[in-house]
């Protein structure tokens, strides 16, 4: 079992591992992106929760590493004369009385600013003043959140964009809402050290399953093990809901009960990752219970693992995620389970187990989940294989590759 790593408390640090310069250096990239145009990214409200930490926007976690300010928001203002006012933090006014429950904040000073690495900070109740002047020098403003579906709320920067086009003469509102998940998915070289820290946690934390699989045994209790064992190896928690499920329970793709019993001859199906810093990792193995696959199950496995290593193989810089979905389903529709496999190859990984998505193909320095299946509920069959790929410069590397999922390797770690 991996050893847990002690955190480094060094001054100047917002995460443990990424540092104030890199956050300064993403809303430089976004103050040049925007062109003239103010933006805004907001925090997002919320209290703190009985259960769980309350998180912020990821946008807005991303640019300024603050994931304990609910109600904050920083503004761009590239044309500020001031250099010291093109990027302004907003945070909420201090409360006493709430912060007793809560938890005490720093007040507005010279230590705040270096810390966040950020020169002007303000409260929120001047920022209407402040962005209804911007409005009306600037006369562009620019969305930076993702679009909102026709369902749901419209996002915050643009319902107070047009609020202010409402009263201020000439101004017109623009979509940068690409910029972000466009900047989000190339991951930096501190940011690849904790998603491998990640990942890491991961398979210590499915080394302690396996130690807990066997018919009889419950869902709950290998379940346990797990997250215990990411823990144990200096993780801060899960990135998601873990999914333990076997028998039928393997063919439910988002199955999260993780209550129910193991029987021999069953497949167990396992889809977690473990979280550090704010960076997930998200794999997937599946285990004969009793330590060996039966013929079916075997042949059924053997096509979703060619499947996922015809994909991974397709990974590299220019390729689309329609192509790299393309290698596993040929596979998988030769073997004659072309229905079997219900949804897609995959997806990014970061901030978010489904992190933001950009617009066009791979780059370097993205990381990707591939991910083929096959589900036969009829048969209580179901097989996933999952693992956390980087694009690199000439093509790719497998973050995962060291959680075992050769079918003979397996059934040896199962039975010992």
């Amino acid at each position: 079992m991996a050893k847990k790593v002690a955190k480094k408390a060094t001054k100047n640090i917002v995460r443990d591992g990424i540092g104030a310069k890199e956050f300064a250096a993403r809303r430089s990239r976004v103050l040049k992106a925007l062109g003239g145009a103010v933006g805004m990214v907001c925090a997002g409200e919320g209290g703190a929760p009985l259960l769980g930490k309350w998180r912020p926007n990821p946008h807005f976690a991303y640019l300024t590493g603050i994931d304990d300010e609910p109600g904050a928001v920083v503004v761009f203002d590239p044309q500020a004369e001031d250099p010291k006012r093109r990027v302004i933090l907003f945070l909420k006014p201090s409360d006493p009385e709430l912060e007793v429950w809560d938890g005490y904040r720093e007040q507005i000073g010279m230590g705040l600013k270096a810390r966040y690495g950020i020169e002007t900070i303000m409260r929120t109740r001047y920022i209407n003043r402040m962005l209804t002047g911007l409005a009306r020098k600037r006369k562009r403003l620019a969305c930076l959140h993702d679009v909102a579906m026709p369902d749901s709320p419209v996002s915050p920067d643009l319902a107070l964009f047009r609020k202010l086009s409402e009263r201020v003469i000439g101004v017109s509102i623009e979509d940068k809402t690409a910029l972000l998940p466009g900047l989000r998915s190339v991951k930096s070289k501190a940011e690849q050290v904790l998603m491998e820290r990640a990942i890491a946690a991961s398979a210590a934390g499915y080394e302690a399953a396996i130690g807990v699989i066997r018919p009889g045994a419950d869902e709950a209790d290998i379940a346990t093990a797990l997250v215990r064992g990411f823990e144990d190896a200096g993780a801060d928690g899960v990135g998601y809901n873990p999914i333990v499920g076997a028998g039928l329970h393997s063919t439910v793709l988002h199955y999260m009960n993780n209550r129910g019993p193991v029987a021999d001859g069953d497949l167990l199906l396992i889809d977690a990752g473990a979280e550090v810093e704010g960076y997930c990792a998200d794999i997937t193995r599946t285990y004969p219970a009793n330590g060996k696959f039966t013929r079916r199950q075997r042949e059924v496995y053997e096509v979703v693992l060619e499947a996922q290593r015809a994909s991974i193989a397709a990974v590299k810089p220019g390729a689309a995620m329609w192509e790299v979905d393309r290698a596993s389903r040929r596979v998988i529709e030769k073997a004659g389970f072309a229905d079997a496999f219900v949804h897609s190859i995959g997806h990014h990984l970061g901030m978010e187990v489904h992190d933001a998505e950009p617009d066009g193909t791979l780059k370097a320095g993205m990381i990707v989940t591939i991910e083929p299946g096959v589900y036969l509920p009829n048969e209580k069959l179901g097989v996933r294989i999952e693992d956390d790929i980087l694009v690199t410069a000439k093509g790719r590397r497998d973050l995962s590759k060291a959680i075992v999922k050769d079918a003979k390797e397996i059934e040896r770690l199962i039975k010992g």
